[in-house]
C-alpha cells in the first residue's frame, strides 16, 4: 500500500518493447535504497515490481494490460517519474489509501497560476466520475490530492509549490495524459451497497 506521498523525482534511463510487455530500467536513488527483487514501487502510480536492481536504478515489466490501462506506455528515455516505495507498517500516513492499481487515465485541460499556487483542471472517464466528490481524495500520477471542484466530465485540483517543484505535476501541459486513482473506500462501500440491495 502507498500513500501518494511522492519521494522523489526519478527518470526512465531505457525501455525495451517486448511481445505483449514493455521492460523500464529507471534511476531513483532514494527508492532503490535496500531495495532487492521482488520489492513494489509505484512509478507515477502504478505499483511495480522491482526485478532487477544496480546502483541506483531498477528494472520494472510492464504487462500490456497495465499499459493499456495507464500512461506508461508513453514514457520515453528522459522522461520524469514519481516514485514512491511502499509505507512501512510504523509510517506516517501522511497522504490517504493508495493501491497503485490505476482506474484509468484523464488528461490535462487546463492550467491556472497564481500567486502561490496553481489550479489544474483534469479530463474524467464517464466511469470514474461517481466515484470523485469536492474535497475527496484522488492520486494522479501517484500524487495524493483534494479535489477542489468535481465535475461530471473532469474535475479540478490546487498544487502547491511543493508539488509543482517535485513531481511531474509541475510540468504536465494540457493534452499531457495522467494516470487515475480514487478512492478505493468508495468503490467498496459502492459495491457492499449494490450486493445488499440486489439480494433484497
Amino acid at each position: 500500500m502507498f500513500t501518494g506521498i511522492v519521494e522523489e523525482l526519478g527518470e526512465v534511463t531505457a525501455v525495451e518493447t517486448l511481445d505483449d510487455a514493455s521492460r523500464f530500467r529507471l534511476r531513483g536513488p532514494v527508492v532503490t535504497r535496500g531495495a532487492k527483487h521482488g520489492d513494489s514501487i509505484a512509478v507515477n502510480g502504478v505499483c511495480l515490481t522491482v526485478v532487477e536492481q544496480e546502483g541506483d536504478e531498477f528494472t520494472a515489466d510492464v504487462m500490456a494490460e497495465t499499459l493499456k490501462r495507464s500512461s506508461l506506455g508513453a514514457l520515453t528515455v528522459g522522461s520524469p517519474v514519481n516514485l514512491e516505495r511502499p509505507m512501512v507498517a510504523d509510517g506516517r500516513f501522511g497522504g490517504h489509501i493508495v493501491q497503485g492499481h490505476v482506474d484509468g487515465t484523464g488528461t490535462v485541460v487546463e492550467r491556472v497560476p497564481s500567486e502561490n499556487w496553481e489550479v489544474v483542471k483534469v479530463s474524467l472517464p464517464a466511469g470514474l466520475a461517481r466515484y470523485v466528490v469536492e474535497k475527496g481524495s484522488i492520486t494522479v500520477d501517484g500524487v495524493s490530492l483534494t479535489v477542489v471542484e468535481a465535475g461530471d466530465d473532469h474535475f479540478t485540483v490546487s498544487l502547491i509549490p511543493t508539488t509543482l517543484a517535485l513531481t511531474t505535476l509541475g510540468t504536465k501541459q494540457p493534452g499531457d495524459p495522467v494516470n487515475l486513482e480514487v478512492d478505493v473506500i468508495a468503490k467498496y462501500v459502492e459495491r457492499l451497497l449494490g450486493t445488499r440491495g440486489g439480494s433484497r
